[in-house]
């Protein structure tokens, strides 16, 4: 995996970004509000230690490995893994599935933070549900660095290359990943 787009630029967004470019990763950060990608770029660079940019990097015109995009089609068109970043509430989790599971490649693998909601009935609201599993943290847990072990659950479609694909990007952020299997 190389690719991973991250819809929604909140603060856990900019905080998966960063972490995700500074792993290595290739990132698409997307919003869909302009002032939200510029307040992501600005904070995201001022995270970043001047030896981490290059010249053209401090004057804002990129950074490693981070793209900021305004549209979901764009953020996903080329990712491995997609996570949103949206509220942890049913109609905003299956909005952003159906639109997640819509636009990106068959390939891609859909990953949802959410501590209230089933992945199990996420995922079967897509067409790949082999390919969804949850991150089962708060947004405040994973960027107050809540500690270096993560849960993931996943759903009983979900395959074990899905699991293998989660777990190696929370590896290389630093994190330990766990994975629960829901039994619905």
């Amino acid at each position: 995996m190389t690719t991973v787009a991250i819809i929604g630029a909140g603060p856990l967004g900019r905080w998966l970004a960063l972490g995700a470019a500074r792993a290595g990763f290739r990132v698409l950060l997307e919003d869909v509000m302009p002032a939200s990608l510029h307040h992501a770029r600005e904070s995201i660079r001022q995270e970043l230690s001047p030896q981490e940019l290059s010249p053209r990097e401090l004057n804002l015109d990129a950074l490693p490995a981070v793209s900021f995009v305004s549209s979901i089609e764009d953020a996903v068109r080329e990712a491995d893994l997609a996570i949103d970043c949206v509220p942890d509430e049913l109609e905003s989790k299956l909005e952003i599935l159906w639109l997640l599971d819509r636009m990106a490649p068959p390939r891609t693998v859909i990953a949802t933070p959410t501590t209230n909601l089933s992945i199990a009935d996420l995922a079967s609201c897509t067409y790949r549900p082999e390919k969804c599993i949850a991150i089962a943290a708060a947004p405040a847990e994973l960027t107050a660095g809540a500690g270096p072990e993560i849960t993931l659950r996943a759903a009983p479609a979900t395959s074990a290359e899905t699991v293998a694909l989660v777990c190696d990007f929370w590896e290389k952020l630093g994190f330990r990943p766990s994975v629960e299997r829901s039994v619905s």
